[in-house]
């Protein structure tokens, strides 16, 4: 699968002589609704509403994430899952005043997994995710959503570089 990185922008491949275009209806965004997602949030919008497409947004809640080191809880998932959705009316929000039919939903699981799932259940045309562009041993840490999502998405990839 080929990622498209965009920086604000829309870049895109010329479709060679014979190929068949295929509209693009849905596009799904990837979110975690922090401040880092806005520039993927706006060029998902924007490219929704120029092809007069469906955005779908989902967010990922990562158990993983929700347990300290001793294994308990430190957040319970119905309230990560409460706060997603209120930050999540915002976005929906700022789709539907630019004239975008939206919806939003609240995946749970590895987040690189869980975008590809919520991909191909919801068969979107295009996904759009923001990178917050680790490097080094950040980056083998915790690994990159935006590979994983590149290499194993059903559809074409939009990557939307973060601020630097």
């Amino acid at each position: 699968m080929r990622a498209i990185i965009a920086d604000m922008a829309f870049a895109h491949e010329t479709p060679s002589p014979g190929s068949v275009v295929t509209p693009i209806a849905a596009v799904l965004l990837a979110t975690d609704l922090s401040t880092t997602s806005t520039r993927a949030e706006d060029e998902a919008i924007r490219l929704a509403a120029s092809l007069r497409a469906r955005l779908i947004a989902v967010s990922i809640i990562d158990p993983r994430t929700l347990r300290l080191p001793s294994g308990r809880f430190r957040t319970r998932m119905d309230q990560v899952r409460a706060e997603r959705e209120d930050s999540a009316q915002r976005l929906v929000a700022r789709a539907q005043d630019a004239g975008v039919k939206t919806a939003f939903l609240v995946w749970e699981g590895p987040p690189g997994e869980a975008i590809v799932d919520a991909a191909t259940a919801e068969r979107v045309d295009l996904i759009v995710l923001g990178t917050h562009g680790r490097h080094g041993v950040n980056r083998s840490l915790f690994g990159s959503v935006s590979d994983h999502v590149v290499r194993h998405a059903p559809c074409p990839v939009v990557v939307v570089r973060g601020p630097s």
